[in-house]
């Protein structure tokens, strides 16, 4: 018998886990247009950092500096009655769970545990009105979310917004005054540049280790479209997912989010999502509820040696479009098969991941200026973005019904798009409605509903689509509401009792 091949994994600095495997519950809300919130006003000094002054000896200052910015959060998920499908009655267990727990129960929660099960990472303070950014696996799922900050305050928070193509997220508590971090641009960050991870490892206490910027733009196939991580030699384990990497002057220039390891546990090499994308998106986010990211149509990819002989190109800068799409901004534009991009609006384009990064952070509308090589010979063409296809229009934000008209207050719901579909791995004959957020005190979440989950009917009612389950929440006669939802594979009926919230 072959001996098992020892092979490094790519695991989120995740957040570590507590109490009982349990199937988390669901929620309910609706998306409606709305105008665009004001973005978040974060503190920045984009200068670069002094590297021809001394080290100094301790780093102290800049820790008690930096330490009342990252927070710890606690995120909750609570036990569901059993699945009606599934063969073994249980649900299937978060991938993330499988991590640490294996796979004792075949992939698959048991289904006689009802303890709620809880799990810890962090955070970082980035305005003084309690907005806050973390990693999108640090809060996917939970019920409740608490906040505890380093002067050993708690907060409720709520989701602003996800974007599972980053792994970031932005949540909010109910707060002034707090002590928001200064942000630094990471694109002047430099490889051997010393850097402070800051975070809760393993539930422990707020934690903080030391070490410098091992490589920049990193691709690590963690499975996210963007990637463009920052990678470290300072420890980072689980429980730092969505804690701060910061320079010497204690500025942000990355969130912690995975480490490459054999073990499970640091063995520097830690990867962190660079400031100047967290803020791209967080700005994003907090305006629109989710990422709207710009669109040309054109798949590329990273020129090699061979490559470069094959199109006699004269070295391997820049990426190579392989495929364009029909009738799509790149196809309009006059890019073609084979053509090489060199720069997009004057910067050098670093390979595929940059050129995708780049127009990813884009607005549909934007103009676009590509250099490029096409049959050898240098052109420019004007792009102009589109809105991706399958994407909904940016502005809209979640409406949550939590002023006790009608019913299952406190969830708000959109639409199903196909890249939603395909991301919840959702069968194609079945339509509803996605919960996209669910208010941690509500009668919903209370009755096990959570976010990623699809409502299929209400009272007896099929929803079809978000309107659907507006109109049926407002016109429902009674506070008692049968929901039908489709979660992970299975579908089970919920009862959401309001008859006894407070008006």
């Amino acid at each position: 018998m072959n001996p098992p091949r020892l092979s490094p994994f790519v695991r989120p600095a995740a957040a570590v886990a507590f109490g009982a495997i349990a199937a988390a519950g669901l929620l309910v809300a609706v998306h409606a247009a709305q105008p665009a919130k004001a973005p978040v006003d974060v503190l920045r000094d984009d200068s670069p950092v002094q590297r021809d002054r001394p080290e100094p000896a301790s780093f102290a200052g800049v820790v008690k500096r930096v330490a009342p910015s990252v927070v710890k959060i606690t995120s909750e998920m609570h036990a569901r009655a059993a699945a009606m499908n599934g063969p073994d009655g249980g649900q299937p267990m978060d991938p993330l769970l499988r991590q640490f727990f294996g796979d004792q129960f075949g992939g698959r929660a048991p289904q006689m545990r009802s303890e709620p099960q809880s799990a810890l990472g962090s955070g970082v303070i980035i305005s003084p009105d309690g907005y806050i950014v973390t990693n999108n696996h640090v809060v996917d799922g939970a019920d409740r979310l608490t906040v505890t900050m380093e002067d050993g305050r708690e907060f409720t928070a709520h989701v602003v917004g996800r974007d599972p193509q980053t792994d970031l997220a932005v949540i909010r508590v109910d707060a002034k005054g707090l002590p928001a971090i200064t942000f630094a641009s990471s694109a002047k960050v430099d490889v051997g540049d010393r850097v402070l991870a800051v975070g809760n490892p393993f539930g422990i206490g707020e934690t903080v280790t030391t070490g410098i910027v091992s490589a920049k733009s990193r691709r690590a196939g963690l499975g996210l479209a963007y990637e463009d991580f920052i990678q470290t030699d300072a420890a980072i384990n689980p429980g730092n997912s969505g804690g701060a990497l910061v320079d010497i002057d204690g500025r942000l220039v990355g969130i912690n989010t995975a480490i490459l390891t054999h073990s499970g546990g640091s063995q520097g090499v830690g990867l962190a999502v660079p400031a100047d994308l967290v803020r791209h998106v967080v700005d994003s986010l907090v305006q629109h509820g989710k990422v709207v990211r710009g669109y040309l149509g054109v798949g590329v990819q990273d020129i090699t040696p061979e490559l470069a002989d094959s199109f006699g190109l004269k070295n391997r800068a820049g990426a190579l479009v392989a495929d364009v799409q029909p009738n799509s901004p790149a196809a309009r534009a006059g890019l073609a098969s084979g053509d090489v991009i060199t720069a997009i609006d004057g910067q050098p384009v670093d390979g595929a991941s940059h050129l995708s990064l780049v127009v990813g952070e884009s607005s549909p509308g934007a103009k676009l200026a590509l250099d490029l090589l096409h049959n050898g010979r240098p052109e420019h063409l004007t792009v102009t973005a589109a809105l991706k296809p399958g994407e909904s229009a940016a502005g809209t934000t979640p409406a949550v019904a939590g002023d006790d008209q009608g019913v299952l207050n406190g969830v708000a719901v959109d639409d199903i798009d196909p890249a939603a579909r395909q991301e919840i791995n959702l069968p194609s004959r079945l339509q509803g409605a996605v919960i996209t957020n669910v208010a941690p005190d509500s009668a919903a979440a209370r009755a096990g509903l959570r976010a990623g989950d699809v409502i299929l009917e209400i009272d007896r009612q099929p929803v079809t689509s978000a309107k659907d389950a507006v109109n049926l929440c407002a016109s429902a006669t009674s506070k008692k509401t049968l929901v039908k939802i489709w979660s992970h594979g299975s579908t089970v009926y919920v009862v959401v009792d309001e008859s006894g919230s407070p008006s």
